[in-house]
């Protein structure tokens, strides 16, 4: 009771919730894309159920999370799951007829899936910055994550909404997606000298990321939409 009435478990509260808002930019992202086809109704479960278990997920990773960086390829496996998963969502979007949108409403759990997998690997840098804001301190720590989780949900709802209004959108999010995957891959320990090196190829992974999904993902689009007209 005395270190929830200490000035310095509030500031880190504070520091944890800020981090969460700057980082879980692009997590809102994946999620706002993994739930779009479905339902209403289904977007908010899926939104909130995916929403909390990532949470959860993010409080179980701080604790490995310093180790597993530091294990060689454990990056580079993460952004091609990335680029996997970006691909994917980029060639889902239904932005045909309502019979399409209608199949996509049955895939909650499938939108869940792809939400946890997607904080799985974008997390792992993350959760090093929230683990050094708590320094140690579990509840803190818990209690940060868990007022996170209305601003993750917030930030997928109304990207749901702008995607909606504005298709362009899921894009740029799969490009923001493939970017991610691209920074991911060269931050691996064993690129690591690679990296230091030459610091351009950073931001040259990150933006082949990006284009990569996003041709990929159109080019696939685009059979699909070929083969449904046929």
């Amino acid at each position: 009771m005395e270190a929830l009435l200490a000035a310095d478990f509030w500031i880190g509260l504070f520091k944890i919730v800020w981090i969460n808002i700057i980082l879980s930019g692009d997590n809102a992202v994946v999620i706002a894309l993994a739930a779009r086809g479905l339902s209403a109704h289904q977007q908010r479960k899926a939104i909130v159920f995916g929403s909390g278990a990532a949470v959860v997920l993010r409080i179980a990773l701080t604790v490995v999370a310093a180790r597993l960086m530091q294990l060689p390829f454990v990056e580079i496996i993460g952004g091609l799951l990335l680029l996997w998963i970006g691909v994917g969502l980029l060639r889902e979007d239904d932005s045909a007829d309502d019979a399409d949108r209608q199949t996509a409403r049955t895939g909650m759990m499938a939108a869940i899936r792809t939400i946890l997998l997607a904080d799985l690997v974008m997390s792992l840098d993350n959760v090093i910055a929230v683990a050094a804001a708590a320094r140690g301190d579990m509840l803190l720590l818990i209690l940060g994550l868990a007022i996170s989780i209305p601003l993750v949900v917030f930030g997928s709802t109304l990207m749901i909404r702008l995607m909606d209004r504005f298709p362009v959108i899921v894009t740029l999010g799969a490009a923001l997606i493939g970017w991610v995957a691209g920074e991911t891959i060269t931050g691996d320990a064993v690129l690591a000298a690679l990296a230091e090196a030459t610091p351009w190829i950073h931001y040259a992974a990150a933006a082949t990321g990006a284009l990569l999904v996003v041709v990929t993902g159109k080019a696939l689009q685009a059979r699909a939409n070929r083969s449904a007209a046929a």
